[in-house]
């Protein structure tokens, strides 16, 4: 059978610890998982700046509209638990395109409601969070199909640029879009945007699911394959073709029994703090804004965003590099102690050390916390 150049150049002893991807593949199936979880916070920011064009539109107060804002996050908070379930169980590939489809289908309805249904607004609006938010928890999914822990800080970083820039650019194009063409321009937009998205996907993205493809090197299931496949196309014909080496799927898992882990909780509600606040900011420019800066227009009361989705933007990928440096300093020095152990027992090779019942991955990861929330309190 040929064998592929990489392979050709790999000596037969190298193989990869965790997949097949090469670096240009990774790099390319995160841009995909990226731009996908771009949606999540892009469709929640790019209505911002309308909030007070589609109160009157609506003919309810502001209060009334900052409710869709509130159930959108609320149906944000909860449904990445059920799409990630289901992408553990049915594939990642599907649920990202699931997800796709549905905000697609659901813009096209909010740019055609009528203004005198606000109960329709609010059901909307939480299908489209149902829609665009669980894509955060598929891409991070995906990062941990393909990446090895002591790499995944710099992709994670890489591919936070989407859920960061939505922030950025989410209320800049709102605030031009509800000026120039009208609130319902805002929705055909992202219509147009999700459904290019779902066809990117479907016609590019691979399945990375572990259960599925292993390392990358087992074929997926017929209708899992990529319309156009790019990736590992050269390798195409040195794949192992026998199903049975697929490894086991997993069954479907309550996501609710997370809540009995005290770690998990721990973090939900950390990060659910901090979110809160957040919202809350982002929430009330607009409305604050136009009544202390009454010459704002729409446009220029998008802009004003730029700020918080810039530093978000900078943040996630320094963030990225630091946790991933952060990661080799706790290796580093977990072998450098180990060098130094006298009982055979307690010696660890270097491969034993990043094991998950050695290391010591919250420190790793979380170390810096402290520093990054007394900053953000600080700012606040």
């Amino acid at each position: 059978m040929e064998k592929s150049k990489e392979q050709l150049e790999r000596p037969p002893s190298e193989k990869p610890a965790y997949s097949i991807y090469t670096s240009d593949e990774k790099w390319f199936i995160v841009a995909v998982a990226g731009l996908a979880a771009l949606f999540s916070p892009f469709t929640a920011n790019i209505y911002f700046p309308a909030i007070p064009t589609i109160a009157n539109a609506f003919n309810r107060s502001i209060e009334d509209i900052n409710l869709t804002v509130t159930v959108y996050m609320v149906v944000q908070g909860v449904s990445p638990m059920f799409w990630g379930t289901l992408a553990d169980r049915w594939g990642r590939r599907p649920m990202f395109n699931a997800c796709m489809l549905i905000l697609c289908l659901v813009c096209v309805g909010m740019a055609l409601m009528p203004t005198n249904a606000y109960w329709l607004l609010m059901l909307l609006r939480c299908l489209q969070a149902a829609g665009s938010a669980s894509t955060v928890a598929l891409g991070a999914g995906v990062i941990a199909d393909i990446a090895e822990p002591k790499e995944r800080g710099m992709y994670y970083g890489i591919w936070n640029i989407g859920p960061m820039v939505g922030p950025c650019l989410g209320p800049v194009l709102g605030g031009v879009l509800a000026e120039g063409l009208g609130w319902r321009s805002i929705f055909w937009f992202l219509a147009i945007s999700s459904g290019l998205c779902f066809l990117l996907i479907l016609a590019l993205m691979p399945e990375t699911l572990r259960a599925y493809v292993g390392d990358g090197s087992i074929p997926p299931p017929r209708g899992y394959q990529p319309f156009i496949p790019v990736i590992g196309r050269k390798r195409k014909s040195s794949a192992p073709l026998d199903p049975s080496a697929r490894p086991l799927r997993r069954g479907f898992i309550n996501p609710f029994r997370l809540f009995l882990l005290p770690d998990v909780s721990l973090l939900l509600f950390f990060n659910g703090v901090v979110y809160a606040v957040f919202y809350g900011v982002t929430t009330s420019i607009s409305t604050l804004f136009q009544d202390t800066y009454p010459y704002l227009t729409e446009t220029e009361v998008g802009l004003c965003f730029l700020a918080i989705g810039g530093g978000m933007l900078i943040g996630g990928i320094v963030t990225g590099k630091v946790i991933d440096r952060e990661y080799r300093r706790v290796k580093d020095q977990m072998i450098a102690a180990s060098e130094k152990e006298t009982d055979p027992e307690k010696k660890l090779s270097p491969e034993e050390v990043t094991k998950e019942e050695h290391f010591p991955i919250e420190k790793a990861r979380l170390r810096l916390m402290p520093l990054y929330l007394g900053l953000f309190v600080v700012m606040c």
